[in-house]
């Protein structure tokens, strides 16, 4: 399991959100590349990065930031946000961003998903963000009438490399994650599935360390990082110990 601490970027800021609102946006550091920096000497393996202006524009607005962060570390970054055409997909991976998230695209053109995915191997993913069940779309502000589960199945034999399945009403209120709505969305789908939302402690990494949660590829932390909620080292470290044990075994 890859745990990726989360950057956020609001207005070339590292902040996060309380439920996807950008009214309730708390900057944690003004210096992005600083913060990936940070982590990466943590020793953290891989970061989620996420132009959340780019998300209600439809176009990138925090590329200098994006940049910034992609010249400070040596390890690998996915981005989401504002990632809505073929040439926005091939710039980031150009610029060395190892796999790009499509959110609001892959709801409303499953063939670009599908395009990216032959032309980019391995390093497309789909966010499936959910409020209440539904998919929501356009930096959250609109919500369809499908499923996470319909949503995966449109794609199950597109090459997605991952699906990050965020569980909005958790995001961003350390009241942990939603266990049973990403299990059952991994049991749905021979994608890999990363959690995302409500990470808060310890017990969540003990929870996505358990058997009833093996087919998960990771999860997605954020503001429990930030606040001091949870501890970098010691859940870097529990996680290193489950690989060891499941390699040994």
């Amino acid at each position: 399991m890859i745990l990726f601490p989360a950057i956020d970027l609001k207005d070339g800021q590292c902040v996060r959100l309380i439920k996807g609102d950008m009214d309730q946006a708390t900057v944690f550091n003004d210096d992005p590349a600083d913060q990936a920096k940070a982590f990466e000497k943590l020793g953290f393996e891989y970061l989620h990065l996420v132009d959340l202006n780019g998300a209600f524009e439809g176009k990138p607005v925090n590329a200098e930031a994006v940049d910034g962060i992609l010249a400070s570390i040596d390890i690998p970054a996915q981005l989401g946000g504002g990632i809505r055409d073929l040439a926005t997909i091939e710039t980031w991976l150009d610029k060395g961003i190892s796999r790009v998230i499509l959110g609001t695209a892959a709801v409303r053109d499953p063939d670009l998903v599908r395009d990216a995915c032959r032309q980019f191997p391995g390093r497309v993913a789909v966010g499936l963000d959910a409020r209440g069940g539904r998919i929501a779309v356009e930096g959250w502000a609109e919500t369809s009438d499908l499923t996470a589960t319909e949503m995966a199945a449109r794609f199950e034999d597109a090459g997605v490399a991952a699906i990050i399945y965020t569980d909005i009403d958790r995001d961003g209120i350390l009241q942990g994650l939603n266990l049973d709505a990403t299990n059952a969305l991994a049991d749905a789908t021979s994608i890999p599935v990363i959690a995302s939302g409500g990470l808060s402690s310890i017990d969540d990494i003990s929870a996505l360390l358990a058997p009833d949660c093996a087919r998960l590829a990771g999860a997605i932390c954020g503001r429990a990082l930030y606040d001091g909620s949870l501890d970098a080292s010691q859940a870097l470290a529990l996680i290193a110990g489950a690989r060891t044990a499941a390699k040994a075994g």
